[in-house]
């Protein structure tokens, strides 16, 4: 019975920490100023959403669930680099926001109809064709997803169109249910967004990244697409799932049900994440995959097979009080992601494998990675990938003590291999002898 207190007691605790961590963002933002200034960034978005308009000046979209898709152009604002600090959405402390110091909204326009889509993403497509996605989390406003996108697409540096998909979250962390038969209600939506992007020529390559429970309706979305469509679409290449809350055991048969036709998966894992210790507690204690120790003898087969990297970002220090949002908060893994994972890039350098410790110096632009004396660099990451298995064995003999406990090793999801529940004529369906 003092156990199960204690359990309620830290499960309060961490539900007012997360309450607080969001608490005080400024309402109305979202009016456009049509100012910038001196040195600041203006960056167009596409923001396709499922959630209800909103009367509220400034706010265009609340937490409720609407009967349409809604595009709309956002032009956002970022200071310049010498007012702000990577990594980090400077809010403004009162309205009208001050470009100079802080993010603001430049202009807000409608996209009433698929053909003026069409053409905005043929306006502002990349030089590479490729399209980013971003996909929220739970316990998001509307204009918290907006700025949180602009802040990613900017710091990192991508090469890439930017949209974000925003579905109705009510942005209270007592909504932790709602959220989640939201992501549900929004499936089908991502998905059409998702086969228009594959349709349309001028797009080469797709990239979506996903964070917290935005990685739940991402990979629902992919599954029900590839069950659809008996695979995904060779244009979506990659998915970077960002602190995915998502249950080990569920992201094992969402994945089998994709089959062998589907993307490149990244995965972020931090097992400091205090956000996924709450959601852990309240979804039947079984493991979130955001949340796996990488040393786990419990995952000792799949990783490799399923062609999925792990990068362990539990030995980061970011602003993030519950250390959720790692990936978007750390310079060096904005860096990254930009600089690496958006553009379809390996990690790791192909001979070298991994199970090493990479720090900032390793994320420089030249895409290198570290040899063991580069290891002491000051922010370690522990990356995984499928090479690491292939050459775990001659890893460990090179480098042996002076790694220590970097070398990870493989980070399998569940023991045996995983398998795909389809159609029995499917050619490229796996037997039935899961576990």
């Amino acid at each position: 019975m003092y156990a199960a207190k204690i359990s309620r007691w830290c499960a309060l605790a961490l539900t007012c920490l997360l309450a607080a961590a969001c608490a005080g963002l400024p309402e109305g933002v979202l009016e456009p100023t049509g100012k910038t200034a001196t040195g600041a960034t203006l960056l167009p978005i596409m923001v396709a959403t499922t959630r209800a308009p909103s009367t509220t000046p400034g706010v265009l979209y609340g937490g409720e669930r609407g009967t349409n898709i809604d595009l709309t152009e956002i032009v956002v604002s970022i200071p310049p680099d010498s007012s702000r600090q990577v990594g980090q959405v400077q809010w403004p402390k009162k309205l009208p926001a001050d470009p100079a110091i802080d993010f603001s909204t430049v202009s807000v326009t409608p996209i009433k109809t698929i053909d003026a889509g069409q053409n905005w993403l043929r306006q502002h497509r990349s030089t590479n064709g490729r399209l980013l996605i971003f996909v929220h989390g739970f316990n998001n406003r509307y204009e918290s997803a907006v700025y949180r996108f602009a802040q990613i697409a900017h710091d990192s540096g991508a090469s890439a169109t930017p949209v974000l998909f925003t579905w109705p979250s009510r942005g209270s962390v007592f909504a932790y249910g709602y959220d989640k038969e939201s992501t549900n209600y929004s499936r089908t939506a991502l998905e059409s967004l998702l086969t228009a992007a594959a349709r349309d020529p001028e797009i080469k390559e797709v990239t979506v990244l996903a964070h917290s429970m935005g990685t739940w309706l991402t990979v629902e979305s992919l599954r029900q697409m590839a069950i659809r469509n008996d695979g995904v679409p060779s244009k979506i290449q990659n998915v970077i799932l960002a602190a995915p809350d998502l249950d080990i055991d569920v992201f094992r048969v969402q994945l089998a049900d994709m089959g062998p036709k589907r993307p490149k998966f990244t995965v972020f894992v931090s097992r400091d994440d205090r956000a996924l210790d709450l959601s852990r507690r309240i979804s039947g204690n079984v493991q979130r995959l955001g949340q796996i120790d990488i040393n786990s003898a419990e995952y000792s087969a799949a990783l490799a097979q399923e062609g999925i990297t792990l990068l362990d970002l539990s030995a980061l220090q970011a602003g993030d009080s519950l250390n959720h949002s790692k990936f978007a908060e750390s310079p060096e893994v904005v860096k990254l992601l930009g600089d690496r994972l958006i553009a379809g890039q390996t990690v790791t350098d192909q001979q070298i494998g991994v199970g090493e410790k990479i720090g900032a110096a390793a994320l420089s632009v030249s895409n290198t990675v570290g040899s063991a004396a580069g290891i002491a660099a000051s922010v370690p990451i522990a990356i995984v990938d499928p090479a690491t298995r292939r050459s775990l064995g001659d890893q460990g003999a090179r480098l042996g003590n002076n790694l220590g406990n970097a070398m990870t090793g493989i980070v399998p999801l569940v023991p045996g291999q995983p398998v795909r529940r389809c159609k029995t004529t499917s050619t490229d369906c796996l037997p039935i002898n899961a576990p």
